[in-house]
């Protein structure tokens, strides 16, 4: 061999050497995701558990989950991982699922995980359809006597059994009769007595004023707005006691601020409040409303009757709830308003958005909306219903301009003939 060929051949080495660890630092300076390391975990064990559940479901009882899983012969994944908004999930446990479903080749999968909503209770997904029942399976454990006290290692096990039975939805349903039944009787109890003779507010302000201070002095009720968007793996009865618990609460509220308009109009000096008679006509329409209101988008309007009071009150010009949602408070401005193009309309409209829902149009992003059951019993967005069916929908709460008092449109009857 010549010379040159051995100095060409320890050039190349050389360069070999070089590159070598080059690139061996570059694959080492990658940082596996949190999906990435789940899913790598899981190709050893059926059972991931993240440090922070250590406690909770230590190594024995994940040993014992990993035997159980077994056992079934079936293609099931658990994932306990807590789940906060902001880290690699956005504290969603679908989104979670989803990308442990993409980083393991297998076709079928069962996968057990934490909720990212609700503490202590687990959602259940399958690929390619829910053969197993596995939803409900999951959803049941929420539900049932013998697992309402267990901690997540047995909430887990009892989820795993009864995926393996392939029976959820029958237990499901058991397990979730007694809470149906419940809040049937509670809707049936708070319908008749919303029906049964109406009380006056006026009586109400004169003869209990004291009661209206002292629920004044504790402050005005926060009502918590939740997401519309329920999560696949979470049991839908949950989001159900959810949705009438939150209309409880705005129902409290809005007899709240109701009480708290007819306070200030009863202080309220006539020389020295020129919209004192408008506050009274909103405070009146408010009664009204609120003593037939069948659910959260007319509770809404009690809302907007008192906001259109206190604005006659302090003499400002209005400035209405947001169109999309009124439950989001004020709008931006008293005088600017968006321009929205309904879907499917070429018409535009011009109403009033609260900061929220007008970043979510100037990014081109759907609004939250309020939502109302239409004749056909489907939910839609509040402005969907037919105008003669709602005031509401007819003057988007007060927000589609200087077309006429919202308190005069109920006074006159627009509200109760739309309740017919």
């Amino acid at each position: 061999m010549s010379s040159d060929v051995k100095r060409l051949i320890a050039v190349l080495a050389a360069a070999l050497l070089a590159v070598v660890p080059a690139a061996t630092a570059r694959a080492s300076d990658h940082t596996p995701s949190a999906g990435e390391r789940i899913a790598d975990a899981l190709h050893t064990s059926p059972v991931y558990v993240d440090d922070a559940y250590a406690t909770a479901v230590p190594p024995s009882q994940q040993r014992q989950l990993a035997a159980q899983i077994k056992k079934t012969g079936l293609p099931i994944k658990v994932v306990l991982t807590p789940l906060t908004k902001g880290d690699g999930f956005d504290g969603d446990s679908d989104v979670l699922a989803d990308v442990v479903h993409d980083r393991l080749p297998q076709h079928q999968l069962i996968l057990i995980t934490a909720d990212g909503d609700f503490p202590d209770t687990l959602n259940g997904y399958e690929w390619p359809s829910d053969t197993h029942q596995t939803e409900d399976a999951v959803a049941a454990t929420a539900f049932l006597d013998e697992t309402r006290e267990a901690g997540l290692a047995d909430l887990t096990a009892k989820a795993v059994g009864l995926v393996a039975e392939g029976d959820g939805t029958r237990v499901y349903e058991e397990a979730t009769k007694d809470l149906r039944d419940s809040s049937s009787s509670e809707s049936d109890h708070a319908a008749k007595s919303s029906s049964g003779g109406s009380i006056s507010w006026l009586w109400l302000l004169i003869a209990v004023p004291a009661f209206a201070a002292l629920v004044l002095t504790g402050g005005r009720l926060a009502f918590r707005r939740r997401s519309r968007t329920a999560a696949a793996g979470v049991p839908q009865l949950v989001f159900a006691t959810a949705r009438a618990a939150d209309e409880a609460e705005l129902r409290r509220r809005a007899e709240t601020e109701v009480l708290a308009l007819g306070e200030a109009t009863q202080e309220a000096s006539p020389d020295r409040t020129p919209g004192l008679q408008q506050a009274l006509d909103a405070y009146a329409a408010a009664g009204t409303v609120l003593d037939a209101a069948r659910g959260v988008p007319d509770l809404a309007g009690v809302l907007a009757l008192v906001a259109e009071g206190e604005d006659a009150l302090s003499g400002a010009a209005p400035l209405p709830l947001c169109f999309f949602n009124p439950l989001h408070g004020r709008s931006t401005t008293r005088t600017t308003r968006t321009t929205w193009r309904p879907l499917g309309r070429r018409d535009r409209l011009r109403v009033a958005t609260c900061p929220e829902c007008a970043t979510a149009l100037a990014d081109r992003r759907a609004p939250d909306v309020l939502t109302d059951t239409a004749p056909d019993g489907r939910t839609v967005p509040y402005f969907e219903i037919p105008a003669q069916r709602s005031v509401w929908a007819a003057t988007g709460f007060g927000s589609y301009g200087p077309n006429g008092s919202l308190a005069e449109r109920v006074n006159l009857g627009d509200f109760t003939r739309s309740l017919s």
